[in-house]
């Protein structure tokens, strides 16, 4: 586990960090569900999964880069997948809601929830980076 989620799993801070308030005037309703409150966006509704551009994908919450589009790939689950993250990007946890284990996936930066990562994924990693596309943004590579 990483020095960020020992922060997260122990209830410690992470370097961008707002109030309740702040968050809710920083974030659509949307997006205030999926980073602060663990939503999930409905499978197949992000603009985000048919995205095929060149560029990064960064957190919605703080702006931090989080994924390069090199390590995004078609999952056919309805949600953005990646196969593996930028660096020292994200963190882990064990997630139990909802009757299972899974890993959540959040932002180092802020602690935002992004989705869950399994171990069904592609090579190089075996892992899919199962995301919320509300979570992040896209920036598309310079020309």
């Amino acid at each position: 586990m990483g020095v960020h989620s020992l922060l997260a799993a122990s209830g410690g801070t992470f370097a961008v960090s707002h109030t309740e308030e702040e968050w809710r005037k920083r974030l659509t309703p949307e997006q205030f569900d999926i980073l602060r409150k663990q939503g999930t966006e409905y499978p197949g509704s992000s603009p985000l999964l048919n995205e095929h551009r060149k560029g990064t994908f960064s957190c919605a919450g703080c702006d931090q880069p989080l994924f390069s589009s090199d390590t995004k790939f078609e999952s056919n689950t309805g949600w953005p997948s990646f196969w593996a993250p930028l660096d020292n990007a994200v963190g882990t946890t064990r997630d139990t809601s909802h009757g299972m284990v899974r890993v959540e996936v959040h932002c180092s930066r802020c602690g935002g929830h992004l989705g869950h990562v399994f171990n069904d994924g592609p090579r190089p990693t075996g892992l899919r980076y199962c995301l919320n596309g509300l979570a992040l943004t896209f920036t598309p590579a310079a020309a």
